[in-house]
């Protein structure tokens, strides 16, 4: 088949949604599929186009596969500038139209949300180029921004709601991550039938159980600590604030260091929040190549969500934690999709969001049972395992892609 992927970031930029669809198409390709990719230019690292990709509003990679096409993605310094971001939204996803439309039939256009723009770009690119349209959501906005509070009741919330389900109505199939977020995104369109669950896949092979006493300990020097972790973007989903006060409460423990690594819109206010606590470290985004021995690094991951988020939302790092074979504990709505995931494979506890006492009480007791941290980490690699591979998550792509192709060519043999 002859494919369309419109993604926000793609390798090598270091997004976590780059990282996932960068495998994807490379495993589609891998099945002898044709693919162009339409994204940005790299820039998720420090919010800024990164040199080597300046002075071009768009720029062309031809590839044995096919060809990448990067657009500049006009980043705004701070997340909470909205009419930036908004401006930065609309005039990516019109070029990414306008690119997209571009070229002879193709079989189906792939497009990625965030932003919910995106969703415009993959619905003119594919009646375009007479395709069928997936539209797949790796969180669900505007809820994510209803909850934490950056959209309010008004004219623009509406607004985007109808965005919202204009984009649902006009694709011909819709991929969520979880069940959760399938029933989410069911209540918004008229034919619930369209809105199939595909999981991100977790690299097996990249990301597993390694040595605790690791070269990224050495280098951030934790060499005999006791190391609770955050690995992640450090923006206003995350309930950070929560765990800088359990850092506090714990100031006391000899040779507990709590990590936070990553950056984001929230990273200088958190810094300063940590200011004097000697037991918090924060530092900066590793290469994708070295996840699995960051994650190897820590005793104790952290999956901190705020009150909501986590239905609307599923963090693709927590199926890395579990590869890496390293317990963790869930700030999250009980019920949720990671909830019920920290439960079914028993690999660390849950606590409610955004509550300090609770989450420090989970990590002493965490800390005083080495044996239950070391079944929980074995535990959660056992149940990952047997979870969705990328060769698994590409052959449902292309199942989809086939059965879409076929529905709107009902002459064409399978």
């Amino acid at each position: 088949m002859k494919l369309v992927v419109i993604t926000p970031h793609f390798a090598p930029d270091v997004a976590p949604t780059g990282t996932v669809m960068t495998r994807i198409v490379h495993e589609l390709v891998g099945r002898g599929h044709r693919i162009d990719v339409i994204t940005s230019l790299p820039w998720y690292r420090d919010h800024a186009v990164e040199p080597g990709y300046r002075g071009k509003l768009v720029r062309h990679e031809d590839a044995p596969w096919g060809r990448i096409t990067r657009m500049h993605p006009f980043p705004a310094p701070d997340k909470r500038a909205l009419l930036h971001r908004a401006a930065a939204f609309g005039a990516f996803s019109l070029m990414g139209a306008a690119l997209g439309a571009r070229g002879p039939d193709v079989d189906g256009v792939l497009a990625v949300s965030p932003p919910l723009t995106l969703g415009l770009t993959g619905w003119a690119a594919a009646r375009a180029r007479r395709a069928a349209f997936v539209f797949n959501i790796q969180d669900v906005f505007p809820d994510v921004a209803v909850e934490l509070g950056v959209l309010e009741e008004g004219p623009l919330l509406s607004a985007v709601r109808r965005l919202e389900r204009f984009c649902y109505e006009r694709a011909d199939a819709v991929t969520v991550l979880s069940e959760d977020l399938q029933d989410n995104v069911r209540a918004k369109t008229s034919r619930a039938d369209k809105v199939r669950v595909v999981p991100n896949f977790v690299d097996l092979v990249a990301v597993s159980p390694g040595e605790r006493d690791n070269s990224y300990r050495r280098e951030f020097e934790l060499q005999g600590k006791t190391v609770v972790m955050y690995a992640g973007n450090v923006g206003l989903s995350q309930s950070l604030d929560t765990v800088v006060e359990a850092a506090a409460a714990l100031a006391h423990e000899e040779d507990l260091v709590f990590v936070i690594n990553g950056h984001g819109a929230r990273r200088a206010e958190l810094e300063r929040q940590a200011r004097g606590l000697t037991n918090v470290r924060f530092v900066d985004m590793q290469p994708f190549q070295r996840l699995g021995e960051v994650l190897s690094a820590a005793d104790i991951h952290l999956v901190p969500l705020k009150k909501g988020l986590a239905h609307s939302s599923v963090p693709s790092k927590t199926y890395s934690i579990l590869a890496a074979g390293r317990p963790l504990i869930a700030s999250v709505d009980r019920g949720t999709e990671i909830a019920r995931l920290v439960e079914r494979s028993e690999s660390g506890v849950t606590v409610p969001p955004e509550d300090p006492e609770a989450l420090t009480k989970a990590i002493r007791r965490l800390l005083d049972a080495p044996e239950q941290r070391a079944r929980m980490g074995e535990s959660g690699r056992r149940f990952v395992e047997g979870w969705a591979s990328p060769e698994a998550v590409a052959k449902a792509y292309e199942d989809l892609f086939e059965e879409l192709r076929d529905a709107r060519r009902p002459g064409l043999a399978r």
